[in-house]
């Protein structure tokens, strides 16, 4: 018993202790043909392993290694799915066990696959593979669970989380067996019953297991909803934690009595969109980015996640709010990323440019008189003094080279893929001259950055005149246009361009 203890986690995961107990998975951990068992946590060595198995098309394998025998597997094994899989020592000690788990092609074995075995498995695992057997179920069918004692707690765990979904009948009850027939209901109508789970209602210790196993079955776009008594949040950074930025995590009520949250899984590959890329597809949730000063434009390439950790920024908050960005009307807006890269190149200069030109002067005349006038009592002044002349600076070369040599360049570009004269030779790439502009944003970034902490995001102290509030209202929307400018060059124009570049070659 003291083996199977070890392979087999008695203990449930906590919220408290799951992101620092799992181990990321490693090439080394999981392989397409190999589990290094003694590389996972033993919290998730159940799972892992049997998930693995699950995956199994007719006729695959996979090799289990461990440290010791892992007989109760083959136990477990038997008692959940009979003899649809085959188990096949390849090293049996003292310091190595190495197994063959196969799936057998389909035969004659659904009979013992309709029956599960409670007395054969340890308790440790006795909630999981039941539950596992069950979200295994199609509509319509059903299995056998045998039993040395009434399992009726097991039926209102049933009930609290899936409701009616699921039949429960009693084809034996005692004195020595209980056999009960769990059949899964015909599916009502697709949206005629929203996905809850009343957490308040399960036991502490098969919460997180039970929350886990209702995300798993989840088809990618459908959503799972919890109800509890208090902020789940924990949850949240479990889920990321083990499973990393594939689901959606919206707050439907926030107290005081009840936390509704729905989760969505996420379609593959929409968690990894860079905030450059959620600016290009909704400008509105620029906005988002904006208030919580995460630079959507030269920080573009990082995820919310990632760039929410940097800046220690509670990551729920600001992706619920880009939720609510999404039912936001706004003018804003504009399909830029539909545009012909000519007619953006000229939309920069005819809109960005000109409110530089006409805007930078009158910014550094009162950045310069604002630091006369009260720099002694808010030193801080003296130092957004210098960020404007520097700004100023960096802007003026920058328009320059765009309007002499980028957009010219892209103009030819585009001019060429159109059947037109072949693009001027240059001494570098498009897309070599592309990094150094980009490194230019970085630095104007970084400028914009400062103000806006030296400024404590624009925030004109009490004694502050009317020069001083004009100074940082034209701070404030000078960030908001320049943030604008790089985000185009940065995620649209260029990465376009050096895109059309390639292919002219």
């Amino acid at each position: 018993m003291q083996v199977l203890s070890y392979f087999y986690s008695p203990l449930p995961i906590t919220f408290a202790t799951a992101t620092s107990s799992i181990r990321p998975y490693t090439m080394e951990t999981l392989t397409p043909n190999i589990i290094d068992a003694t590389q996972l946590a033993p919290a998730v060595k159940h799972s892992t392993i049997f998930a693995r198995i699950a995956e199994l098309q007719d006729g695959q394998s996979f090799i289990l290694h461990n440290d010791h025998d892992p007989k109760p597997l083959y136990y477990q094994l038997q008692a959940e799915y009979g003899n649809t899989y085959s188990w096949e020592y390849l090293e049996e000690g003292p310091e190595w066990w190495k197994v063959r788990i196969g799936k057998r092609t389909q035969g004659s074995n659904r009979a013992d696959m309709n029956i599960l075995d409670a007395t054969q498995l340890a308790p440790p695992v006795k909630h999981s593979t039941i539950f596992a057997r069950i979200a295994e179920l199609k509509d319509g069918e059903s299995f056998m669970l045998h039993n040395d004692h009434d399992p009726k707690p097991l039926h209102y765990h049933l009930q609290a989380e899936y409701g009616d979904t699921y039949s429960w009948e009693y084809v034996e009850e005692g004195p020595e067996w209980w056999k009960v027939k769990i059949a899964k209901r015909a599916t009502m109508l697709s949206g005629a019953s929203e996905n809850i789970l009343d957490v308040t209602k399960l036991e502490p210790r098969v919460k997180h297991s039970t929350i886990f196993e209702r995300y798993h079955v989840l088809n990618e776009g459908t959503s799972l909803t919890i109800h509890n008594d208090h902020d789940p949040k924990p949850l949240y950074y479990q889920m990321l934690g083990e499973l990393g930025n594939v689901f959606i995590w919206e707050y439907l009520e926030e107290g005081p009595e009840w936390w509704k949250v729905k989760i969505t899984k996420r379609i593959s590959g929409e968690g990894d969109e860079t905030l450059g890329e959620i600016a290009v597809k909704d400008l509105r949730k620029a906005e988002v980015f904006k208030k919580y000063g995460l630079d959507f434009s030269c920080g573009g390439k990082k995820t919310v996640k990632e760039a929410c950790a940097e800046k220690g920024l509670d990551v729920t908050k600001v992706e619920q709010e880009l939720q609510r960005a999404d039912k936001v009307q706004s003018t804003l807006a504009l399909p830029y990323n539909d545009w012909s890269l000519e007619f953006l190149a000229d939309f920069i200069v005819n809109t960005h440019h000109s409110y530089l030109l006409k805007n930078l002067p009158d910014i550094r005349k009162y950045a310069e008189k604002v630091m006369q006038v009260h720099g002694q009592r808010h030193p801080e002044l003296n130092e957004i003094h210098r960020l404007v002349e520097a700004v100023n600076a960096e802007l003026i070369d920058h328009m320059a080279e765009e309007v002499q040599t980028l957009f010219p360049w892209i103009k030819q570009l585009v001019a060429a893929k159109s059947g037109g004269p072949a693009v001027a030779q240059h001494p570098t790439t498009f897309g070599e001259k592309v990094k150094a502009v980009q490194s230019e944003h970085v630095t104007i970034g970084k400028h914009l950055e400062a103000l806006r902490a030296n400024s404590k995001g624009y925030t004109v102290p009490s004694d502050g005149c009317a020069s001083y509030t004009l100074l940082y209202r034209m701070l404030s929307e000078l960030e908001t246009d320049v943030r604008l400018h790089i985000h185009l060059e940065n995620n649209i124009l260029f990465p376009k361009a050096t895109e059309l570049e390639r292919s002219l070659k």
